[in-house]
């Protein structure tokens, strides 16, 4: 006998959505494997690759180069700061103990006028309290002679003279420690910029690294399309004639010579490194001449000076934003220290767009 389905007894189909899920994920697979075949296959570019390390090197030292002369800036105006805080310390020292040497003649004129007939209350009340507060009640006054309110306006006078440089004191202590927090976080960023820069020179081989550092560190400024407008100009203008060096200029200049080969190092003044303007400040120095710091205020350390008046010893200025100093040194040349990674070596004068340029002394 035949079985017979009973009503509404049905074979399940297969289910056809995930018959088709599978063979797409399948699909998709092989189509990314076969991507991620074709993408691990390929290289990037070596040329561009380099290129890219090239400018971010140049980039990271034209940073350094830069914040080095902030903090250049900054070391001086601390140096400044400090001796001005040490000048009102020392005042501050006189003036109290002036103001201790007051107080003592007065006591003694209240011990004598005690041994006289005692100790009026009002003086009593000046020598305990403010004589400032006391001087203010001016009936209390007449119970003193003459010598004794003398001495307590004296009193008064040197206490307000000493609260003021007191105060004076507490801010530029606090202005100090600003400056020392700057310059903290200023030095910080270049060791941090100088790391990464070297990190990507030592992926380059020797032949690399040369082409990096001696290519234009400032290749990836917003003022280079200028400042070759201003070098291929400032061409025309060159030192017609050499003037040989006065007696000051040769003492720099054979000064700056003498370091030739020493690195350049941030922030460094010598004796064994130099950053550019720690090269001009020191050789200057060798000449009896006092220079400030940094590019930012040796351009103002001497009258200016054509391009085409240059004479040996002259600091030469470079760059619009005047980042970079050098000593001319007659001939088309200078002496500087170029960037991190390089030594202080001589270059000619035009392969740097020229600024401004000073005759010290």
């Amino acid at each position: 006998m035949a079985s017979q389905r009973r009503p509404g007894q049905h074979r399940k189909p297969k289910p056809r959505t995930a018959v088709r899920t599978a063979a797409t994920v399948v699909t998709a697979a092989a189509t990314m494997t076969g991507v991620m075949t074709f993408a691990g296959t390929a290289s990037a570019d070596p040329a561009q690759s380099f290129q890219q390390t090239k400018d971010r090197v140049n980039q990271l030292h034209s940073d350094v180069v830069k914040a080095t002369d902030a903090a250049n800036g900054v070391e001086e105006q601390i140096e400044k700061q400090q001796g001005t805080a040490n000048q009102t310390q020392a005042r501050i020292t006189e003036e109290q103990a002036a103001l201790n040497a007051l107080r003592d003649q007065i006591g003694v004129l209240a011990a004598n006028q005690y041994r006289s007939g005692g100790l009026p209350p009002s003086l009593s009340l000046a020598l305990s309290g403010d004589p400032e507060g006391y001087l203010q009640k001016s009936q209390m006054m007449s119970q003193l002679d003459g010598q004794q309110a003398a001495k307590l306006k004296q009193i008064a006078a040197q206490a307000r003279v000493l609260q003021q440089d007191r105060t004076e004191a507490s801010s530029q202590l606090a202005e100090l420690e600003k400056l020392r927090t700057d310059l903290n976080k200023n030095k910080t960023d270049i060791q941090a910029k100088l790391a990464e820069a070297q990190r990507l020179l030592n992926t380059l081989t020797e032949k690399q690294r040369e082409d990096v550092l001696n290519s234009d560190e400032h290749a990836n400024d917003t003022t280079r399309g200028n400042d070759r407008s201003s070098r291929d100009k400032d061409k025309d203008n060159a030192p017609a004639t050499n003037v040989p060096a006065s007696g000051r200029a040769q003492a720099a200049i054979n000064f700056a010579l003498a370091q030739i080969g020493k690195p350049y190092v941030s922030g460094a003044e010598g004796p064994g490194s130099y950053d550019c303007s720690g090269l001009t400040q020191a050789s200057w120095k060798a000449a009896n001449v006092s220079l400030s710091r940094t590019t930012w205020t040796q351009i103002n350390d001497g009258p200016k000076i054509a391009k085409s008046a240059l004479q040996p010893g002259d600091l030469v200025f470079f760059y619009s934003d005047n980042r970079h100093v050098g000593m001319y040194l007659g001939n088309g040349t200078i002496v500087h220290a170029p960037r991190p990674g390089k030594t202080v070596t001589k270059a000619p004068l035009d392969s740097m767009p020229f600024l401004a340029a000073i005759r010290p002394g």
